[in-house]
């Protein structure tokens, strides 16, 4: 691994730490962190497959009131480097990955116990109005935010590749069977959270439509996705049109009746032989 790949992979991991408390851009997420480190490796596909396999599983990871997720940065990141540096598969990422999320859910709680005493700080430059305080607690807590991803991805990349491959293979294959069919019932219990979210009942009919297709025919994810996408357009120009037509029926004066799409035509000659 060149010096190059280290530093782009420590700026990944900086981002994604970043990211997992801001969660604006999403960057943290399996299927972006584990593209761009195998972009960085030159081994895209696997980075693609494995962010792929792991977005499906993180679907049920969420915060939950006090209780904490698993850390999907620090297991999309550090995961896709043993695999593609040992040329492991994805069975063996998946094994890594769970173990990495749940240290990684520790180092998490860590470091936002930490960030308490910053917030306690902004707290009192707000009350003496020094934004200039502020905006440096801020900044200091995602530094120690971006330091909890770097600090482990700078360990791995420095550990010999015949190591992580001793210790990938010494993984008991009964482990990493068990964690594939584990991560497949993640994976429904997150599809089944996904779905009540989106518990909308003039939108079930698109669901059901998808669910018809992908059962009934051949088509592919793009297939899919052009098709969704048609759709979504499809509909947000039905809603923009039915929203237009009950706003000019609100502007309408009382007593007047709402147009109709037809007009009675009147003709000037018929005025002048009634006169």
């Amino acid at each position: 691994m060149s010096s190059i790949q280290i530093i782009l992979l420590l700026v990944i991991a900086a981002v994604t730490g970043i990211a997992s408390v801001l969660d604006e851009g999403q960057s943290h997420r399996p299927l972006i962190a584990c593209t761009l480190v195998g972009l960085v490796l030159g081994d895209l596909k696997t980075g693609i497959i494995l962010g792929g396999t792991l977005e499906l599983m993180a679907l049920g990871w969420m915060n939950v009131g006090l209780a904490m997720a698993p850390d999907t940065a620090i297991a999309s990141v550090i995961s896709t480097i043993l695999v593609i540096t040992a040329g492991q598969g994805i069975g063996e990422g998946i094994a890594v990955a769970i173990a990495l999320a749940a240290a990684g859910q520790v180092l998490t709680i860590f470091v936002r116990t930490i960030t308490v005493f910053l917030i306690h700080r902004a707290d009192k430059y707000a009350e003496e109005g020094n934004f200039k305080g502020i905006e440096i607690m801020h900044i200091t807590a995602m530094g120690f935010q971006a330091l909890r991803v770097m600090i482990p991805t700078l360990i791995v990349t420095l550990i010999s590749v015949s190591a992580v491959q001793t210790f990938l293979g010494n993984i008991p294959e009964v482990i990493t069977k068990g964690l594939q069919i584990g991560g497949g019932i993640i994976v429904v219990v997150g599809y089944a959270m996904v779905i009540n979210m989106m518990n909308i009942p003039h939108l079930k009919p698109f669901f059901y439509i998808g669910f018809l297709l992908a059962a009934f025919t051949g088509f592919n994810l793009v297939g899919f996705g052009a098709l969704g996408l048609c759709l979504a357009l499809l509909y947000q120009q039905v809603m923009q049109q039915r929203n237009q037509m009950q706003q000019r029926n609100q502007m309408q004066p009382a007593g007047v009746p709402a147009a109709t799409g037809s007009e009675q035509v009147y003709d000037d000659d018929d005025d002048d032989l009634d006169a």
